[in-house]
């Protein structure tokens, strides 16, 4: 056994990653063992490595290592996300950097363009997540638009058709102007904008009177279909059944009636635009409105917008209201803060629009989903806080807009061959979709007759299925992987997409299996930096993941981002936590040289300190190690980490070396260091978890082990019976030693010096631990007594009196001469503070807070001549 004099994090990290690759250590098949799975959420293939990434895998790649050291047969699968608006928004880039326009492309040319950057970009995640350690079976990654994936999303499509869950349907939906893409209601984000409120006069048919409308949005003036005012405001009676006419357009518009107008808002009249609102729509649709879509896909306006087509919505908005202004249509305008949605991919301002789209039903869906996690608790929200938030949105569910207007994803297939509003199928094929068509029209077609819709499922359409799909239980739920695999163990993932996911896989889940997807789902926090703002790059707040690994080794980042989080608390980032990591490795290196550089005797008798230290760290390591499962089994992962940190840090460190460790140029005996590389193995797997690179490599120092005996696959420490009385004994022990130590610092006398120590034992204190005492304090003599020792010095410790004699401890002359003038300093100060005491003035006329602090000042400079006075008397 040796240890190199340096540990090289570098070296070591890509050393033991590539071993235990090529020894296959991370790959699971299946056998008699209980498994463990876990699914990496998969990232985009267009992402790169950022804190959320690094924190979220930390926890997993935690999770699966202590798994496979309980003996378990782990399997954590990765995979990427095709990330449709994100993908296809960096081809449309990377194309029109060539002069390519995707307009100027058909389908397969833009696809190709796309599996080519796919190819050449997508992935690097994965590779970047080796640096950190992560454990994952790379046999089983997973890629959304993967062949048997890309089966799996549409059969589930189809299944979902058939009964009936699936429809198409014209509706209001949320339209992305930028990926040019409709959102379902969880991916728009909600912000308070300073907007204005535009007063728009609007002239009657045939009358001199004019109406005022308050509007936020002037620029759909141009989809204007009537004005609404309540029946009950009789401020506007005499206007039923008139018309008004709009502005600049001219358009003759009706003034109709209905409840839903608010009275109290704005001017009580409402401007009815059916096309751009879905209150709007559904105010149309009862009063049989026309209907004005005054946009183009970009959020342009079309035709509808006279001179103003071909603006942007916001160009248009500043034009016409200039326009409005100079003709006498504007009457004055308002500060106004109203909230806006945007685009959570794309952050562009959403458009409502009125399209065809299809639509998946989700309040049936959502009742197995609902009972699992807040009746039967099948699955467990880590923290149970979210539970109110999954309640929420569960129980106000909404029909899902499953249909997204891109190329890039899962094809939907649905085929049309009519013009009619059913004249569709839905099929695998385009063949089986001929089938269907011929029986549901009765007509002669041929493949020429139909067209697949153009339009591509959601995203989290095929990553709903993904516990499911990684194992290829939705095209064949009989195959052996799926039933040992599912349900999976535990999710770890964050709360921002407690609904976009969590919530979806678990209706999935019970939808196709009738089964829970996972029994535990661990909800991380934001990474923030210092000042609570989110890390994002757009901030310039968020370091660079692979150089925080390059600077602080792999296992100090893991160790810095874990003592920064606990479960659904957002981790307040600092570097200074990863330096507290590398550190923390430096610590366990040193320990480990610091245990190889002893030369060992088998001759030499164990002595009584080291036995009684070797039962006590058994002991102590057995009471944390119970606590260390009662915080994974509550998934309380920083807690998990911290035990460790302190358990190796403080116990064995700071206590159990320096109580075995031998004196100046001697030897240690064989059993001691035998038991205390037992027990340093011992720390490295509980701690392996955390920080795989360095507890592998010392594991390895060790001893020279074969691959069938490396640390990543050993096992977790066996829980055995331990004394919780050693456990109090020590405690007490460590404070006398303490005791004994802070007189040696007090009174100078060197740690070389033997001293004599005589106990009162009241307490009765315990005598297991006086030979710890004896040479933790470098005692020469101990001894008992039934009355306390004269011309002593003397501590307490609870209700026991500890005496170590003067003479022979101190120089007393030098001594008494130290404490002559320390006295002498005292009374001094004491005279002054009296003299300003008896000073009348001074205490009726200064604060009464100074005057206080004088008498305090009176009071300590009393005691301090108290004390100096009876160490002179014991001298």
């Amino acid at each position: 056994m040796s240890s190199k004099l340096e540990y090289n994090s570098k070296e070591s990290e890509q050393k033991w990653y590539s071993y235990w690759e090529e020894n296959n250590f991370f790959h699971s098949e299946v056998d008699e063992r209980e498994s463990y799975s876990i699914v990496i959420p998969p990232p985009n293939v267009t992402g790169v490595l950022h804190m959320g990434h690094m924190l979220n895998n930390t926890i997993q790649d935690v999770l699966v290592r202590r798994a496979r050291l309980l003996g378990k047969n782990a399997c954590w699968v990765p995979g990427t996300d095709h990330a449709s608006i994100a993908t296809e928004a960096k081809v449309v880039a990377k194309l029109k950097t060539e002069g390519i326009s995707k307009s100027d492309l058909s389908r397969e040319e833009f696809l190709s363009h796309a599996w080519d950057w796919t190819n050449d970009y997508g992935g690097r995640i994965l590779n970047q997540l080796k640096k950190l350690g992560a454990s994952c079976d790379w046999e089983r990654t997973k890629f959304t638009l993967d062949k048997d994936m890309y089966e799996s999303v549409i059969q589930s499509f189809i299944d979902l058709h058939n009964k009936g869950l699936i429809y198409r349907g014209y509706r209001m939906v949320n339209w992305d102007p930028e990926a040019q893409t409709t959102l379902s209601d969880e991916e728009v984000i909600y912000e308070e904008k300073q907007g204005k409120l535009y007063y728009v006069s609007y002239d009657l048919e045939n009358s001199e009177e004019k109406l005022t409308i308050a509007t936020t949005r002037p620029e759909t003036i141009f989809g204007d279909s009537a004005i609404c005012i309540n029946p009950n405001d009789e401020r506007f009676t005499h206007l039923k059944g008139k018309k008004a006419i709009v502005p600049i357009i001219g358009r003759s518009i009706p003034i109709i009636e209905d409840d839903y107008v608010d009275m109290e808002f704005g001017t009580g009249c409402l401007k009815v635009t059916p096309a751009h609102d879905e209150n709007d729509k559904i105010l149309g649709e009862k009063h049989d409105l026309a209907v004005y879509d005054i946009f183009n896909p970009d959020a342009t306006l079309n035709s509808f917008g006279l001179d103003y087509e071909g603006q942007d919505r916001f160009e248009a908005r500043k034009n016409f209201v200039s326009d409005l202004d100079k003709q006498g249509f504007l009457l004055k305008v308002e500060d106004y803060t109203n909230k806006v949605g945007t685009s959570e991919r794309t952050k562009a301002v959403i458009e409502p629009r009125l399209s065809d789209q299809w639509f998946l039903k989700m309040k049936d869906l959502a009742q197995p989903a609902i009972k699992a996690v807040l009746e039967f608790n099948d699955i467990k929200l880590h923290p149970k806080k979210f539970e109110n938030t999954y309640k929420h949105w569960m129980e106000n569910i909404r029909d899902w807009n499953i249909s997204r207007q891109l190329w890039w994803g899962h094809q939907i297939p649905a085929y049309y061959f009519g013009a009619g509003e059913n004249d569709y199928v839905v099929a695998k094929t385009k063949e089986e979709a001929l089938k269907l068509a011929i029986e549901k029209s009765g007509k002669s077609l041929g493949l020429e007759d139909l067209r697949q819709d153009e339009d591509v499922l959601d995203t989290w359409f095929s990553s709903w299925l993904w516990p499911m799909s990684v194992f290829d239980g939705i095209r064949n739920p009989d195959n052996k992987e799926f039933k040992y695999y599912y349900p999976t163990n535990d999710l770890v993932t964050g709360p921002d997409i407690l609904f976009f996911w969590v919530a979806r896989m678990i209706m999935a889940g019970y939808e196709y299996t009738d089964q829970k997807p996972f029994e535990n789902v661990y909800l991380t926090g934001l990474v923030r930096d210092k000042k609570r703002q989110k890390m994002s790059k757009s901030l310039g707040n968020s370091p660079d993941a692979l150089e925080l690994i390059d600077t602080y080794s792999a296992d100090g980042v893991r160790v810095g981002l874990l003592l920064s989080n606990a479960a659904g608390n957002d981790l307040l980032f600092d570097e200074s936590l990863c330096q507290q990591g590398k550190g923390f490795g430096n610590k366990i290196w040193n320990a480990f040289k610091l245990i190889t550089s002893w030369e060992v005797s088998e001759e030499i008798e164990q002595p009584e300190s080291s036995k009684i230290a070797i039962d006590w760290y058994q002991s102590v390591f057995q009471s944390k190690l119970r606590e260390l499962e009662d915080h994974f089994s509550k998934y309380r992962i920083s807690d998990a980490l911290m035990t460790s940190y302190k358990l190796v840090w403080d116990d064995f460190c700071s206590w159990f070396l320096e109580l075995i460790k031998p004196d100046y140029k001697q030897p240690i005996d064989k059993s001691t260091l035998v038991a205390t590389i037992k027990l340093f193995e011992d720390n490295l797997k509980i701690l392996h978890p955390f920080m795989p690179f360095i507890t592998e490599e010392i594991w390895h120092q060790i001893e020279e082990r074969n691959p069938s005996n490396a640390l990543t696959i050993s096992y977790w420490p066996e829980e055995k019976d331990y004394s919780e009385k050693l456990i109090t004994e020590f405690s007490f022990a460590a404070e006398v030693i303490s005791g004994i130590r802070t007189i040696r610092k007090e009174k100078n006398i060197a740690f070389k010096n033997p001293i004599d120590l005589v106990v009162l034992n009241n307490e009765p204190a315990s005598e297991n631990f006086d030979s710890v005492i004896l040479k933790m304090g470098n005692i020469k003599n101990l001894s008992y007594t039934d009355s306390p020792v004269e011309g002593s010095l003397t501590f307490r410790v609870k209700s026991n009196e500890y005496f170590i004699p003067v003479e022979g401890a101190i120089d007393i002359e030098a001594e008494k001469g130290k404490l002559k003038e320390e006295l002498k300093y005292y009374e001094g100060f004491l005279k002054s503070v009296e003299k300003k005491l008896s000073n009348e003035r001074f205490v009726n006329n200064a604060p009464e807070k100074v005057v206080s602090i004088e008498k305090q000042k009176k009071e300590d400079a009393l005691a301090q001549i108290q004390t100096i006075t009876k160490s002179l008397q014991n001298l």
